[in-house]
Parts: C-alpha cells; structure tokens; sequence
C-alpha cells in the first residue's frame, strides 16, 4: 500500500516529512486524484493524492508515503466494447476491438477506425500499423 502526494505549496520539506505525514492521515481514506488538507503547527496544508494504490486507501501505520514534485497524468477511455489489444506507438496508441482497429492519439482522440472482416492480427513498425484481416493486410500512416 503506497500514497504519492504532491504539496500545493512552496516550501521544501525536510528529510523525514513522510512519517509526519503518515502519522497526520493515519485512518483517512484517500483516492487518487483527490486534494487532502494536514493541519500542521496550526496551518492547514495542502497535498494532491498523485497515486493512492489501491484507491481508495485506508492510511495505517504500514503505508508507505512518498512526496513528489512531478504530476501524474491519467486518462481513461471507456470504449463501449471489450478490448482485444491495445499497442502502444510513437503517434498515440492503437486499439483493436473485436473486428474493428481505431488509432487514437495520446490525448485520447479517434484518429483513425475502421472495421475489417476477419481480423486476424495487428502490428506496429516505424509508425505505420498493419491489419492482417481475411486473405489480406492494410498498412495505415497515420
């Protein structure tokens, strides 16, 4: 069990700030995303939930608790179908369903789709995706 939390404020904390942290969420339940409030010396700070795994998550005394500085970007993308693959390429990402392949770009947007009969397989090389389908293949620059 493991938080990642990113402060929402300038100040460098010290060596050690994690077991502070722990011991000031101990039993609240954080989620990935959300924004949580410590009081400290009197002064409410605040931290990004970068990652709560799994989400959500009871803070206990065997949490480990790390601070970042960086943001995580999460995206998900519900398809209305069931995934057969999905492949990962330079230009975004590409996503084969039961006999349809779509292209989409890193922020999520169709680029390409189209439904092939008897989809066999698909591949990526050099940013160029093949559809073998039927007693044929397609190459596709996105």
């Amino acid at each position: 069990m493991k938080v990642v939390l990113r402060p929402l404020f300038n100040v460098e904390l010290p060596a050690g700030f994690e077991e502070i942290l722990r011991s000031k969420l101990m039993r609240r339940e954080l989620r990935t995303g959300e924004t949580v409030e410590v009081d400290l010396l009197g002064k409410p700070l605040q931290f990004k939930v970068l990652l709560a795994e799994p989400s959500p998550l009871k803070v206990d005394s065997s949490t480990r608790i790390e601070i970042s500085t960086g943001e995580i970007s999460e995206i998900t993308l519900d398809l209305g179908f069931d995934v057969q693959d999905a492949i990962p390429f330079e230009g975004g990402i590409v996503v084969v369903l039961r006999n349809e392949v779509r292209i989409l770009n890193w922020k999520g947007q169709k680029v390409y789709s189209r439904e092939f009969e008897n989809l066999k397989k698909v591949r990526v090389a050099e940013g160029k995706v093949v559809v073998v389908h039927g007693e044929g293949i397609t190459i596709v620059e996105p």
